[in-house]
């Protein structure tokens, strides 16, 4: 059953759900690093959950990734933190976060790649291509799971994290980007599934958690 709030918190509208017996509180937090975290912390104090997850779109590396790939966060990291006075890679590991998502396993609801995804705040730059792949093995780019990783983890919160590639870029060009109907239309083409599983994705964790308390 659907149960809409009246009212617009703080960070985000929210609604409730209850999903295969699970309380399910969905909240639009916005984009970018900024409102991620911002709503992460939000709906973690408010509402104490036991999963975080995350649903969304990603932009893939042309010859990395399929338009359309299903890709599960094992790792996250935070591409555009730009230190110059002390030690680059300190700053760039203190925003890496990994993900325990060994619960999947081999029984994930639908096909998956599991990867480390990168984040931004801004749209992945053809020239960038070259060394993100070099430098961490770029495969898909986003604006904000690096920062919910980072504070789901700092809330010592389970993260799942689930990105359909919407569009691709290469070195030259973003395919999206000058036709935003093609970003439009790979949301919704990665959406549905991720929507349509989402009840298979909460029992399989529910199952795993029952057996970790025995």
């Amino acid at each position: 059953m659907l149960i809409p709030h009246r009212s617009k918190p703080l960070m985000g509208i929210f609604f409730e759900m209850e999903i295969e017996g699970i309380r399910a509180i969905f909240v639009h937090g916005g984009w970018g690093k900024i409102s991620a975290a911002a709503s992460a912390q939000y709906a973690l104090d408010r509402w104490r959950p036991h999963l975080l997850v995350n649903l969304g779109t990603c932009g893939g590396i042309a010859g990395q990734v399929q338009k359309g790939e299903i890709l599960l966060a094992e790792q996250t990291l935070v591409y555009d933190i730009c230190e110059r006075m002390g030690d680059p890679q300190a700053a760039l590991d203190f925003y890496t976060t990994a993900l325990d998502v060994g619960w999947v396993g081999e029984q994930a609801p639908l096909p998956v790649r599991r990867v480390c995804l990168l984040s931004a705040d801004h749209d992945l730059d053809p020239c960038e291509i070259p060394a993100l792949r070099d430098r961490f093995g770029a495969v898909a780019v986003d604006w904000e799971s690096g920062a919910i990783a980072w504070v789901a983890a700092r809330n010592d919160c389970p993260c799942l994290i689930l990105r359909g590639v919407s569009d691709v870029v290469d070195e030259h060009q973003g395919e999206a980007y000058a036709a935003f109907e093609v970003f439009q239309q790979g949301v919704e083409r990665v959406m549905r599934p991720l929507l349509a599983t989402l009840p298979a994705w909460l029992s399989l964790w529910a199952e795993q958690r029952l057996k970790d308390s025995h």
